[in-house]
C-alpha cells in the first residue's frame, strides 16, 4: 500500500535540494501537484497516477518536507516555498500548467502567482491555507514553544507527530499510510525539521496576498472536505466569495486530508475542472 513512491529527480533550490518526479508522457498536458503541511507528495500518489494516464504530472517535496533537504537554519516559510515553486516551474520549462494545491500548498501556489508572476491555466485549491486566522490551538502552542518541543524524547515526539497527522483524516488513516507520513519527521534530522516548519508558519504570509484574491483572473475551483476539523468548511464559502467566478465542491465524508479520505471523489472533481473542454493543453 505504501510502496513504489520515490522521487528520483533533484533540483538545487534556494532553500535546499528538492526531490521531484514526473509521471506520464512528455508530450501530454502538464499538471503540477502541491502538498501541504506536515505532509509530502506521497498524499498525491493515487491522484497523480490517475492523471498520468493522459497528463504529464509533476510532483515534488517542498524543502524541509518528505525526501527533500532538511537542515538547521533552513528557510521553509511560505515566502521561501513560493519562490522555490516559481524556480521549479522555470526549471521544468512550464509556462502555464494546470495546478492543484492542498493546504499550505494552496498558499504557495497563490503566492507564486500573485507575487512572483507564475501563470497557471487553471488552479484547483484543496482545503487550502489561504484566509486569516489560521493555525489550530496545537499548532500555535508548538509554534510558541518550539525550543521546548524540540527536546522531547524521540518516542514521545513520534507519538505526538502520529497523533497530529491522524487528526487530519475524517475516517482515519491506514496504519501503513500513517507511518509513511510520519517517518520524514522522525530521527535526528526529521524531529527538528518538524518544529522548524511550524515555527516558520506565520499568518503574515497569507495576509500579504489575501486582499489580492479578487484580482485573480484565471479559473479557480475550490474542493473542501465537509468534515475538515483543521480548517472549517465555512472558510470554503468565504474563499469562494472572494475569488471572481470561483466554483466550489464540498466532499462528504472527507476531513482535511481529502486525498486519503475520499480519493475517488477528489479525483473526479479535479478531473472535471482541470480537463474542462479547451483548457487541458
Amino acid at each position: 500500500m505504501t510502496q513504489g513512491w520515490e522521487l528520483s529527480e533533484t533540483y538545487e533550490s534556494t532553500s535546499g535540494r528538492v526531490r521531484w518526479q514526473r509521471l506520464g508522457a512528455a508530450t501530454a498536458p502538464p499538471v503540477v501537484l502541491l502538498h501541504g503541511t506536515p505532509f509530502s507528495s506521497y498524499v498525491w500518489r493515487g491522484i497523480a497516477r490517475a492523471f498520468a494516464v493522459d497528463h504529464r504530472v509533476y510532483v515534488w517535496d517542498m524543502p524541509g518536507y518528505g525526501g527533500s533537504a532538511k537542515f538547521e537554519g533552513q528557510d521553509v516559510s511560505l515566502a521561501a516555498q513560493g519562490r522555490v515553486f516559481r524556480e521549479l516551474l522555470d526549471h521544468w520549462e512550464l509556462t502555464e500548467p494546470l495546478v492543484a494545491a492542498h493546504d499550505f500548498g494552496g498558499a504557495v501556489a497563490l503566492r507564486a502567482h500573485l507575487l512572483h508572476g507564475a501563470r497557471y491555466r487553471r488552479l484547483a485549491l484543496v482545503d487550502p491555507v489561504a484566509l486569516a486566522p489560521w493555525g489550530s490551538p496545537f499548532f500555535r502552542l508548538v509554534g510558541e514553544n518550539t525550543s521546548v518541543f524540540e527536546q522531547l524524547p524521540p518516542n514521545l515526539h513520534g507519538a505526538l507527530v502520529r497523533e497530529y497527522i491522524t487528526t487530519a483524516s475524517g475516517p482515519g488513516l491506514h496504519p501503513a499510510v500513517l507511518e509513511r507520513l510520519a517517518t520524514p519527521w522522525l530521527g535526528d534530522e526529521g524531529q527538528p525539521a518538524f518544529y522548524r516548519q511550524i515555527a516558520q508558519a506565520e499568518q503574515r504570509f497569507t495576509d500579504e496576498i489575501q486582499e489580492r484574491y479578487p484580482s485573480l483572473d484565471l479559473p479557480v475551483h475550490i474542493c473542501w472536505g465537509e468534515d475538515d476539523t483543521w480548517i472549517p468548511v465555512a472558510r470554503a464559502h468565504e474563499l469562494a466569495s472572494l475569488i471572481p467566478a470561483a466554483t466550489l465542491t464540498l466532499i462528504p465524508g472527507a476531513g482535511h486530508l481529502v486525498q486519503e479520505d475520499t480519493p475517488a471523489e477528489l479525483t473526479a472533481a479535479l478531473r472535471t475542472f482541470l480537463t474542462a473542454a479547451g483548457n487541458a493543453g
